[in-house]
C-alpha cells in the first residue's frame, strides 16, 4: 500500500502553527508522509491537503475561505485527491461552511487531531500530548500553555471558538520544554490568549511566574519570551522572575485595546484608564529596559473624536517600543454584535488607523535611532545575499523589528552573536559583528 502524503497549510496565528506542528507528528506516527505549506505543483495527484483555518476577524475569515476554494478547484481538477478543513473556522462554522465550500471532503473542529488521524490513517497510535514536528526555525519554537479564554471581550469570538481557559499542567509543559530542549530548540516563545490567567483553573491561584522561573532552568535554553497578557488581573509576580533571569526576556507582549474609560467599558475590558498607566509603570519601574509590545483597536462603538484624541496622546505618552493597531470589524454572536451599532464609518476608522500606525513610526525611529553605537545579543534566524536577518531579545520572530547584519564573519542559522547597531530605520536596525 502506497504511503499516504499529507501536506498541512496553517492561516492564522502561532497558536494555530502549534496545533498543525501536533497533527503533523501524529500523521507521521501513523505511516503518513508529511509535507509542510507544499506548492500545488510539486504534489501528486493522490495528495491530501489540511487547511488550519482561522476565524478570529473578517480578514481571517476570508482568507480562510479562499484558500479553501483555491485548493478545492484544485481538487476539481483532480490535481490532489481529497481536502479537509480544521481549525478556528471550521470550529464555528461547522454547519455553514459545507455549503459554501462542497469541495470540502470533510470537517473537523479545531482540535480534533485523532478524529483526522482516524480518518486518513488505519494506524492511530498514541503520542504524547506535546509531541510535534517543528516548523520554525530549529532553534525557536512556540509554546502553548493553555487554551481557550474566559474574559468574554465585547468585540472578541476566541472564546467561542475555544471555551473557557483551559491550563495545561506545569509537569507536563517542562516535559515539552526538555523534549524541545533536547532537538536543538533554544528559545520559546511562550503563548496562550491570556497568559495572566494562566494556572487559575488547575491550582485556584496564578502559576505563571512559577512555571517560567521553573523553565528559565532547563539547559539550552536561552531565551523565554512572553506573549498575550492580559491587563486586567495581572501576575505582578512574573515581573520579578524576568527581572532576575537572564533568559527570561526583557519583554512583554500585552494587548491593552485602548485608554478611554467610556470605550474600555463597551469594549468589557475590566480595567481603566487609571489602572492601565499604573499597571504600566510597575512594569518599567520593576524590569528596568523592558520592551513592551501591545496592540490597540480603532473604531470601537462609542469612540467619538475625543477618545480618539485620548488614544493618541496615551501612544505618544507611553512610547510603546513595539505596536500593532486594527480597526475594529464586527463579529458575529458577540456582545458588541449583540448590543452595540458599528455606526463608525469605514473610512473614518482607516483615518484614525493610519494616524496611529503613522505615529507609532516616529516613537519606533526614536526608539531604534537611541540604540546605534550600542551593542547587543542577536540570533541569527536566516542568511539573505548581503546580510544575515536576525533578533535581539526585544524581538518576537514575525511580528516585530529585524537586526540586518552585516557578513563580516561566517555565523550560522541559530548562532547568537554580539553585535554592534550602526543605522536605524523605523522597523530595522542595521548592525556589524563584534569580533
Amino acid at each position: 500500500m502506497s504511503q499516504t502524503v499529507v501536506n498541512v497549510v496553517t492561516l492564522g496565528c502561532s497558536k494555530n502553527l502549534v496545533d498543525s506542528e501536533r497533527l503533523l507528528k501524529m500523521l507521521a506516527d501513523a505511516g503518513c508522509k508529511t509535507l509542510i505549506e507544499a506548492r500545488p505543483e510539486s504534489l501528486p495527484k493522490d495528495a491530501v491537503v489540511i487547511v488550519n483555518t482561522c476565524g478570529f476577524i473578517a480578514d481571517a475569515k476570508e482568507e480562510s475561505i479562499n484558500t479553501l476554494l483555491q485548493w478545492g478547484q484544485l481538487k476539481s481538477r483532480k490535481r490532489i485527491r481529497s481536502l479537509i478543513a480544521m481549525g478556528c473556522l471550521s470550529e464555528r462554522y461547522k454547519e455553514e461552511l459545507p455549503g459554501l465550500v462542497p469541495e470540502v471532503d470533510h470537517w473537523f473542529g479545531k482540535t480534533d487531531w485523532s478524529g483526522i488521524v482516524s480518518y486518513l490513517a488505519s494506524l492511530n497510535p498514541a503520542t504524547a500530548p506535546y509531541d510535534r514536528i517543528i516548523t520554525t526555525p530549529r532553534h525557536h519554537a512556540y509554546l502553548k500553555i493553555a487554551e481557550g479564554c474566559n474574559r468574554f471581550c465585547a468585540f472578541c469570538a476566541i472564546p467561542l471558538i475555544t471555551g473557557r481557559y483551559h491550563s495545561r499542567p506545569i509537569e507536563e509543559i517542562l516535559d515539552e520544554v526538555r523534549l524541545l530542549a533536547s532537538r536543538g530548540v533554544t528559545e520559546l516563545n511562550v503563548i496562550a490568549q491570556d497568559l495572566s490567567n494562566y494556572g487559575h483553573d488547575i491550582y485556584g491561584e496564578s502559576r505563571l511566574a512559577q512555571l517560567i522561573d521553573r523553565m528559565a532552568d532547563i539547559p539550552g535554553i536561552r531565551w523565554i519570551r512572553l506573549h498575550y497578557a492580559y491587563p486586567a488581573d495581572f501576575p505582578m509576580d512574573i515581573l520579578d522572575v524576568m527581572a532576575r533571569r537572564d533568559n527570561v526576556c526583557k519583554y512583554l507582549d500585552i494587548a491593552l485595546q485602548h485608554i478611554s474609560d467610556p470605550v474600555l467599558n463597551n469594549m468589557r475590558r475590566h480595567i481603566s484608564s487609571d489602572q492601565t498607566r499604573r499597571l504600566l509603570r510597575q512594569i518599567r519601574e520593576k524590569v528596568p529596559g523592558i520592551h513592551i509590545r501591545t496592540t490597540l483597536m480603532v473604531g470601537f462603538p462609542g469612540e467619538g473624536q475625543k477618545e480618539f484624541d485620548e488614544l493618541m496622546e496615551f501612544v505618544r505618552e507611553q512610547k510603546f517600543e513595539r505596536m500593532g493597531a486594527f480597526a475594529y470589524c464586527e463579529e458575529d454572536d458577540t456582545y458588541a454584535a449583540k448590543h452595540f451599532s458599528d455606526s463608525i464609518p469605514d473610512d473614518v476608522k482607516q483615518q484614525r488607523l493610519d494616524s496611529l500606525m503613522a505615529l507609532q513610526e516616529e516613537i519606533s525611529l526614536s526608539h531604534h535611532q537611541s540604540k546605534v553605537g550600542t551593542r547587543m545579543k542577536v540570533v541569527v534566524d536566516r542568511e539573505e545575499p548581503d546580510y544575515y536577518v536576525c533578533r535581539s531579545e526585544f524581538d518576537s520572530p514575525e511580528v516585530d523589528p529585524e537586526v540586518l547584519v552585516s557578513k563580516n564573519t561566517r555565523c550560522r542559522r541559530g548562532d547568537m552573536i554580539e553585535v554592534i547597531i550602526t543605522a536605524a530605520l523605523p522597523f530595522e536596525l542595521m548592525a556589524d559583528p563584534v569580533v
